[in-house]
Order: C-alpha cells, then structure tokens, then sequence
C-alpha cells in the first residue's frame, strides 16, 4: 500500500499548489464550496462542550470560518494563520479594527499572524478548512497543531477525499489523458496520523457532495476557481482550444436527463483531543504551567477514560 504522505503517491506537486493559492489569492471571495463546507463543519462544534478561550483559524481567508467561529466562540481569541506574506496582507485588512480596541487583547479580539511565525502555544482550537488536501505530508503539521494546543484542547478539519471528482477522473481515464486530480487522503489514514502525532480520541467522519452546473463552461470555470489540478504528472503543455472543445463535447455526453452536470465532492472531516501527559511512577515529567492548571480544571491526574465528545 503507498504511503499516503508520499508526495509521489498522493500525486500533489508543491510549485503547483502554491500556484493556486496565487490564484485563490486574487478571487474576490472563498469558493462556495469552502464556505458551504465550513457551514458544515460549524454545525458539528455544537456537539463539543469545551469552550476555548483562544482559537487558532489555520489559513483563515480561504477557509471561509470567521464569522462562523465568531458566532460561536464570541468571547474567545481568534487568531488568524495565512500560509504567506500575501494572505497575511489580504487577512490583516480583513481584520482591521479601530486603533482603540488595539490597546488591549479583550475577549473577542482578532490577530492575524503567517504560518511561519513562532506562535506560542495555548490554543483550545485549532480549526481548519478545506487546507489539509493542499499539505504534502500531513503529520509534522498534525504534530505541530498538537505541540500548539493546550490540555484537553482540540482540533477540527475538513478537507477534500479521494471520492472527489470521480466522474471527471473515469472520464479523463477513458481518453487515456493524465490524471485531472492530484491524490487525496482517506479519512481513516487521517485518522491514523492523528495517532501517530499525539493526538487523543480521534473522530473521523464524511459525506459526499453532489455539485451541478447547467453547462460545461460553468463546470470547468469553477474547477478552475478551486485551485486547478496540483497533480505532478498532470498535462504540463497548453491545451489547445481543440482540445477544450473536446473536453466539452464529452462532458456534455455525461449529462443527466435534465441537461445538468453533476460532479461529486469527498469531504472529510475529523476532530481530535490533546490528551493529559501520561504520568508514570519513577518516570520524570514535565508539565507546564498552563497544561498543569487544565489538567485540574478538566479533572485529569493522570490517565483516565474519556469520552469522543464532550
């Protein structure tokens, strides 16, 4: 079985997907889709009973979650992660306040911040949205996410499945063409890099949306708006206007008796504790401080059961 962290087998080309955040970059707005799934994934946060203080909002322009995470934490810290110097531009004016709520961090204040920066650790969430499918080895993040939350903090993401775009993939697979689609990840070895990166009681789930356009040029003109295909042994040329004509013609073959085109959407969504340190007897263990007052709060001395939700 190829390991699902190689970039090879995921077929994911990072030079392209920095390509389409570029692109991403310059739409006015989020894609439909990243706001309809972040809607989706809101509902879900309804079900865990833990309060953070301080979110962090991975990629936050693109993952269409602020007001959301406002609405549902509205006295919590939001701090906003963008994955470069151009979203952080594009975020910070997003973001922008009167100079008079700058002078202290209140409850509700929003800071933005790049994802390469050092940020202190702490968090009670770490949401993110319909990123983790854009990230060539999802582990070293997952391990970061859980370095950055406090005791009994959590995550929660979304992101693209291999169910994705399966109608265009056996369309292209017909014609003997390269993949359209880069590889997505299974939502059970998502699961298992939870694990792996430290994380307690990981809840994966996920549904498949069904998208339809009333004509090929509004499909592939939205494809296009969600990033493009990041796959390395994609077609590198520039198609030909023959070519695209073609590619109409055969998706037009495909559509549904009211002349529609439908294209189908994996989405996966998971969400995961940090678990208490394991305290042994004789073993040395360090806790911070922070961690240590959670732990109380929480009513964790040590290992002890608990339950996927709460």
């Amino acid at each position: 079985m190829p390991d699902p962290t190689d970039s090879a087998a995921r077929r994911l080309d990072p030079i392209a997907v920095q390509a389409a955040l570029r692109r991403l970059h310059r739409a006015a707005q989020p894609p439909w889709l990243h706001g309809e799934v972040a809607r989706r994934m809101a509902e879900k946060l309804q079900l865990i009973l833990c309060q953070p203080d301080l979110v962090f909002d991975w990629w936050s322009t693109q993952g269409a979650g602020d007001a959301l995470l406002a609405q549902a934490y509205p006295n919590a810290r939001r701090v906003r992660v963008e994955p470069d110097a151009a979203w952080l531009a594009r975020s910070r004016e997003q973001a922008w306040r009167p100079w008079w709520s700058a002078l202290r961090r209140s409850a509700g204040a929003v800071e933005v911040v790049a994802e390469a920066d050092d940020i202190a650790p702490g968090a009670g969430l770490i949401w993110s949205n319909m990123a983790l499918h854009a990230v060539v080895d999802p582990i070293p993040l997952f391990e970061r996410w859980q370095r950055m939350l406090r005791v009994d903090g959590f995550v929660m993401f979304s992101c693209l499945g291999p169910g994705t775009l399966r109608e265009l993939r056996a369309l292209y697979q017909r014609l003997g063409w390269p993949a359209p689609t880069p590889g997505f990840i299974d939502m059970h070895d998502l699961g298992d890099m939870l694990v792996h990166a430290g994380f307690a009681d990981p809840v994966m789930d996920q549904e498949t949306l069904t998208l339809r356009w009333a004509n090929p040029r509004a499909l592939l003109s939205e494809l296009h708006a969600l990033g493009g295909n990041t796959a390395p042994d994609r077609y590198k040329g520039l198609r030909t206007p023959r070519w695209r004509a073609r590619l109409e013609r055969e998706l037009e073959s495909s559509a549904a008796p009211d002349g529609t085109l439908g294209m189908s959407f994996e989405v996966a969504y998971g969400h995961a504790f940090k678990a208490p340190p394991r305290l042994r007897p004789g073993e040395a263990t360090t806790v911070s401080l922070d961690d240590m007052r959670a732990m109380v709060r929480s009513g964790h001395g040590g290992p002890k059961s608990r339950q996927p939700l709460r």
